[in-house]
């Protein structure tokens, strides 16, 4: 009786446990968009050792050409099966002209970077960019597949 006992306030103890760290882990906040760009701009800044007066112009550059980003929404979906060929060719062009959008704000922000960063800079500020994105990217995958 006293191991059936001890059994069962130890199981209870532990659900206790469990419980009271997972409610912990969920505490923690999402980031909004403004601070992940404010948070991706800083990293950059620091990885390529900007100083300061440089940084504080990158980092602001940078926000805002996430803004002006957001600001075109999502990219249109790609999926086109089942439907006809004027409404794929719709698809299509509205990708095409999203893309534009993104080529000609990336062109333009290029120009705002040139006029306080080197080419070298500008090229090292791209790479870092990709790399955070590509690891967001996968983060978001992997957290989708343990969700399942």
């Amino acid at each position: 009786m006293k191991s059936i006992f001890r059994i069962l306030l130890f199981a209870m103890a532990m659900t206790a446990f469990c419980a009271s760290a997972y409610a912990q882990k969920d505490s923690r906040q999402r980031m909004t968009r403004e601070q992940l760009a404010e948070t991706q701009a800083k990293y950059i800044a620091q990885k390529m050792e900007m100083d300061g007066t440089t940084s504080e112009k990158f980092v602001e550059t940078f926000c805002r050409f996430q803004k002006e980003i957001w600001a075109l929404g999502p990219r249109p979906k790609r999926e086109v099966s089942g439907r006809t060929d004027a409404e794929t060719e719709q698809a299509i062009k509205e990708r095409f002209a999203h893309s534009q959008k993104i080529l000609n704000l990336r062109h333009k922000y290029y120009e705002e970077y040139s006029k306080f960063l080197s080419q070298q800079q500008i090229v090292r500020v791209y790479e870092l960019e990709k790399k955070m994105m590509d690891r967001l990217y996968h983060r978001s995958q992997k957290a989708k597949t343990q969700k399942r």
